[in-house]
């Protein structure tokens, strides 16, 4: 039997171990405390709040875009769009089926959207179900969020063009990214767009801005919580704020912009106008034009459809993207050539019939029964087309070329503006490689008047016209004043460009300016009924022709023909004559002639510059004007009493 003491040393015994179990189950719970709370505490925690946390983008104001009078042209907007996460949308059915009730969208498009983008991508990327959400539509959402999980109202920064269609080529839109720009973007957010077009494309990179995050804590349904500040965050897993995008003021002046537009109402064309002196562009039209704003907003099938099947393609940009025969406005070119080849001078007279003949061919003058003797200031101010015929027997096809190339023709100008075509300018070579036969000299004929191969933008007719005025001296478009900063802070500055050398002589530029001030202000000019008051304007009319050949179908009066079948009309001018400031090219498709479709066009725009930028100078050219045409009138008057008296005595 035990005594006492040995079931005393007994107890002590078992107590004693269990005590030691006691502790060593205390230090492997204390342990494994420190382990998780100590040791992996902060991986516990990032999993925690990874769980709890959704990450949204906060998207990065474009950069807006003002003209050079520093009026918004281009601006940013919010607009609210309902988007569903499917990664927290719990009850598709009753969720799906009462945002369905609160946006009147129905279910089934709905289950569309998240069918097809569960197809294409991952279930934690937003699909926006609507956009340009109401006021209503918006509060409906936001007071019964709880009873739709996964359904979020998101703000969106859209852009909004302040002029809609006018200069919209110019300024381009903004699209989201396709299937295949995602492709070639590391890093994109659902809600990306990108420059598409005009401006807005080129200086992408300097409009977009970088987008910012936020990290928003929300409950096992998805349904957000609260914003979380940065303390509550770990060092590595923190909100980025957006950066803006960079501003861009633009050498346009809204005004000429506006007047040009309303120039070409009702007409299918282009024009550009711009500064002689520095190549700045201050107006640059492109009609039937487009509405850029739709294509931030919600372009729609219908709307695209509109615009894609229109056969006046208001999504081209005349301006640049296309080109056309210059007509009789190549003549200028010519007669420059001419002059400094030394193959005329202004004592040289070439009589004409109404007519030329090569060989067994014949090439008519556009007035038929002639022009009688003409010198060079006579042939460009009434357009004699057999006086460029006689210099197109004397000039090489590769020297006129050379010249024409020397004024930008046949060139890109280097605008920034994309799919700038460089229009063609003619050669021996070129003809040999085009069409493996050699160049003939009728080609040459047509060529100096502005037809045959010969193709021009308007931007690059007003190129060659700036530099005609601007005493031979060819000037680079441009279209950036100045990049900067919401700061203020000037990034980059407009590049301008001006050859240092002439390109043509004094004696011949002074003959030439001379003959395209007479097309104005002479009154037999062809653009004499045309050329608006009080403008001191030189210039040249022009007719690009569409259909060559006659036939029963063509009549001689364009106007009696169908519209497709018409000329387009075309004009160059700069102002004022004797301190050219601006030029303008116009081209009116189908127009007829340059004289009566085109010179209103450059005369409304010019007026408007005259009128805003030197208002003395308008006065006065006003006052000259009336003296010239009551000086007009009354040699009229005296002409007509003249022959009344004559025909009294007869």
């Amino acid at each position: 039997m035990f005594g006492e003491e040995d079931i005393v040393k007994s107890h002590k015994s078992r107590a004693d171990v269990i005590t030691n179990i006691i502790l060593v189950s205390f230090a492997i719970i204390l342990a494994r405390l420190w382990y998780l709370q100590i040791y992996m505490g902060e991986a516990y925690r990032r999993y925690s709040l990874e769980n709890s946390l959704r990450k949204e983008t906060v998207m990065a104001p474009r950069g807006m875009i003002f003209s050079r009078n520093n009026e918004l042209m281009v601006h940013n907007v919010p607009r609210f769009d309902v988007i569903i996460v499917p990664q927290y949308l719990k009850t598709p059915k009753e969720t799906v089926e009462m945002l369905a009730q609160r946006i009147e969208v129905p279910a089934a498009e709905i289950f569309q959207k998240l069918n097809r983008a569960k197809r294409e991508q991952a279930s934690y990327i937003p699909v926006v179900i609507k956009k340009n959400l109401s006021r209503k539509e918006v509060a409906l959402i936001e007071t019964e969020n709880s009873y739709m999980p996964g359904v979020s109202v998101s703000t969106f920064i859209t852009r909004e063009y302040s002029d809609e269609f006018i200069g919209s080529h110019m300024l381009g839109y903004i699209s989201k990214l396709d299937k295949q720009g995602k492709k070639k973007v590391k890093e994109y957010d659902e809600f990306q767009y990108i420059g598409v077009a005009g401006i807005e494309k080129v200086f992408d990179k300097h409009l977009k801005g970088d987008n910012g995050f936020e990290f928003v804590e929300v409950d096992a349904l998805g349904r957000k919580r609260r914003y979380l500040k940065s303390d509550l965050l770990l060092d590595d897993i923190q909100n980025r704020p957006a950066v803006p995008g960079l501003n861009i003021r633009l050498t346009i002046d809204r005004d000429l912009q506006l007047a040009a537009y309303e120039a070409l109402e009702g007409k299918v064309g282009s024009v550009v106008a711009l500064d002689v002196t520095n190549g700045e562009i201050l107006a640059i039209i492109s009609r039937p034009s487009y509405n850029p704003s739709i294509f931030s907003r919600q372009l729609t099938s219908d709307y695209w459809s509109i615009l894609s099947k229109d056969e006046n393609e208001p999504l081209y940009d005349r301006a640049i993207q296309d080109h056309y025969p210059p007509g009789s406005t190549f003549k200028t070119i010519t007669a420059l050539a001419a002059l400094e080849e030394g193959i005329v001078d202004e004592n040289t007279e070439v009589r004409c019939n109404g007519y030329f003949q090569l060989g067994r061919k014949t090439f008519h003058c556009w007035k038929k029964h002639g022009h009688g003797v003409v010198n060079i200031y006579k042939a460009i101010r009434e357009s004699c087309d057999v006086y460029f015929y006689k210099i197109g027997t004397k000039i090489d096809i590769d020297v006129l070329a050379k010249y024409a190339k020397m004024l930008g023709f046949g060139n890109k100008t280097g605008i920034s503006l994309p799919r700038e075509t460089r229009g063609l300018i003619p050669t021996k070579d070129w003809k040999l490689k085009k069409n493996a036969v050699p160049w003939q000299l009728g080609e040459t004929l047509l060529t100096a008047i502005g037809q045959s191969y010969v193709l021009a933008t308007p931007l690059q007719l007003t190129v060659a016209y700036a530099a005609i005025a601007n005493n031979g001296r060819l000037v680079k478009p441009v279209l950036i004043k100045e990049i900067f900063s919401n700061a203020g802070d000037i990034v980059q500055q407009g590049n301008i460009e001006i050859s240092p050398e002439k390109i043509f002589s004094d004696k011949t530029l002074k003959i030439v300016r001379e003959g395209l001030f007479q097309v104005v202000n002479n009154p037999n000019g062809t653009a004499w009924w045309y050329r608006g008051k009080g403008i001191n304007m030189s210039g040249k009319t022009g007719t690009s022709q569409v259909v060559r050949f006659s036939s029963d179908k063509i009549f001689n009066k364009c106007e009696d023909n169908e519209y497709k079948l018409r000329h387009h009309a075309v004009f160059a001018a700069y102002a004022p004559s004797d301190n050219p400031k601006i030029a303008v090219g116009v081209v009116v498709e189908h127009g007829c002639h340059g004289s009566s479709a085109g010179a209103p066009v450059a005369t409304a725009i010019i007026s408007k510059y005259l009128e805003k930028y030197y208002p003395e100078l308008r006065e006065k050219y006003l006052k000259e004007d009336n003296k010239m045409l009551a000086a007009h009138w009354s040699r009229k008057k005296a002409q007509a009493a003249e022959e009344a008296k004559k025909n009294d005595e007869e």
